[in-house]
Formats: C-alpha cells, sequence, structure tokens
C-alpha cells in the first residue's frame, strides 16, 4: 500500500466494484504482497502481446472469452491483467495501490518492451497510462473510452471531507499520482484513442483531451454509435478493423 488517502476505504467501496470471478488457468502474477489472477494467452511467438486493464466493474473473466479469440483472429498475444480484490485476486482494490502493481504485470509478461502495447479500457485507461509512463518505450499504446481528468470523477462517489481532507489536498494527491496529461508528455511511442461520441458515463471530451495530450504520432477514432458499455458490439466490424490497422502500423 502506498499509504495515499485516494486508496481509503470510503473512496474504494463507491469507485470499484469488485467481482469473485474463476475461470480456469489464471496466470498468477506476486506484486507488492497481493497475487493478481491474469490470463495470458500466447499463440504468437514472433508477435507482439497485448496487456489489457479492464474497467472498474469489470473482471478478467468477462473478457476472456471474446477479446482471447479476437487477438488471435488479429494475430496478437492477450494478456489480461486483474486487479488487487477482483476475480480470483487477493487484496482489495485501491487506486493508487494498483499503479505499483503495472510494473509487476509487465515485467511478467516475460516480453522485451518493444514486443508490448498496453490496452485500457475506462478505469483502466489509469493503469495503462501509467504503464506507458514506467515503460515509454513501449511502442503502442490504446485508450478506449478513457478518463482523462481523475479528479470530477472522484468528485461524483466521495468529497473531501469524506476523506478527511481539504479539495485542496485532493487535488495535490490526484496531481501526483493520476496526471495523465504529465505521464502522456514522456510517452514515445503511438497512442490510439477510441471514444463513442454518446458516452453518457464518460463524456468524449475525456477521450479528446487524451488524445490532445497524446505526443505524436496518435489517432482519434470517435464511434457514432454506442455508449460506454457498448462502444464495442455496436460497432465491432469498425472496431476490430481500427484496432488491426493501428497494430500493423506498429514497428516491430
Amino acid at each position: 500500500m502506498t499509504g495515499s488517502f485516494l486508496d481509503a476505504p470510503v473512496l474504494m467501496q463507491r469507485y470499484f466494484f469488485p467481482r469473485q470471478e474463476p475461470f480456469a488457468g489464471p496466470f498468477w502474477v506476486e506484486s507488492q504482497g497481493v497475487r493478481l489472477a491474469c490470463y495470458y494467452r500466447q499463440k504468437f511467438p514472433e508477435a507482439k502481446t497485448v496487456i489489457f486493464f479492464h474497467g472498474n466493474g469489470e473482471t478478467v473473466a468477462d473478457y476472456i472469452d471474446f477479446y482471447g479469440p479476437m487477438m488471435d483472429f488479429l494475430g496478437y498475444n492477450c494478456f489480461l491483467s486483474e486487479y488487487r480484490g477482483y476475480g480470483l485476486s487477493t487484496g482489495e482494490p485501491g487506486l493508487v495501490a494498483m499503479l505499483t502493481d503495472v510494473s509487476a504485470v509487465i515485467k511478467a509478461s516475460g516480453q522485451p518492451l518493444d514486443k508490448l502495447v498496453l490496452f485500457g479500457r475506462s478505469v483502466g485507461s489509469i493503469y495503462a497510462i501509467h504503464g506507458a509512463s514506467l515503460f515509454p518505450g513501449i511502442p503502442g499504446l490504446i485508450i478506449e473510452s478513457g478518463i482523462a481528468e481523475v479528479l470530477p470523477r472522484l468528485l461524483l462517489r466521495v468529497q473531501p471531507e469524506d476523506l478527511g481532507v481539504s479539495l485542496e489536498e485532493m487535488e495535490q494527491e490526484v496531481a501526483t499520482y493520476l496526471d495523465a496529461e504529465q505521464k502522456l508528455a514522456g510517452y514515445h511511442g503511438q497512442t490510439l484513442v477510441m471514444h463513442a461520441r454518446h458516452d453518457s458515463m464518460v463524456p468524449l471530451v475525456h477521450g479528446q483531451e487524451l488524445y490532445d495530450w497524446a505526443p505524436l504520432p496518435k489517432v482519434l477514432k470517435i464511434f457514432d454509435q454506442g455508449d460506454h458499455n457498448s462502444i464495442f458490439p455496436d460497432n465491432a466490424e469498425t472496431y476490430v478493423q481500427v484496432l488491426k490497422d493501428f497494430l500493423s502500423g506498429l514497428p516491430g
């Protein structure tokens, strides 16, 4: 644990929604005293591995049956990263504490950095972007329905007084750990940002800001169909083609 008040139980109970979802053959990652039950699908020894960080109401088990086959179709290896307290993982969710797990996951892939792509969906964008800041040599970063400004999202669920701090202290803590603009500024790879135009949960402005902050080269794909949780099924054919074009354009 980091000791950050952003990991306070009251915030975590309102911001994360872990479920215990078992699945066969978890790939265990050890990190800071917790065991993360990830999923690793390696079918293409020479291809890149896409490491996926899911949303706060999802689990690895939700993605195995369609995300794995989709990566098979595209010709890439699939690593579904789990959060502490989710699925079969031990520990409890922590907004900041989970940042410390990102490095462990990336290293556990056993792949050189130039053979990795980071993919973050919704809250998972926080952790994919953090990974890109830790390892700026990773060639590809994909953000789907991502969060740019974290503080307003937190304030929808918890107020500073609930944490025993002032708004200014909360602003500073978020800036210290969760500044997506600063983290993206140091990234050296290519970025794909995908967002639904009518996302009612995380408005399109977040995707536009993330795209603006990402260094070149970068791609922004706005889908006219779908919402936050239906962006893939409502745009499946185009969505897969966008992924294919981006991944095939990465160096190496």
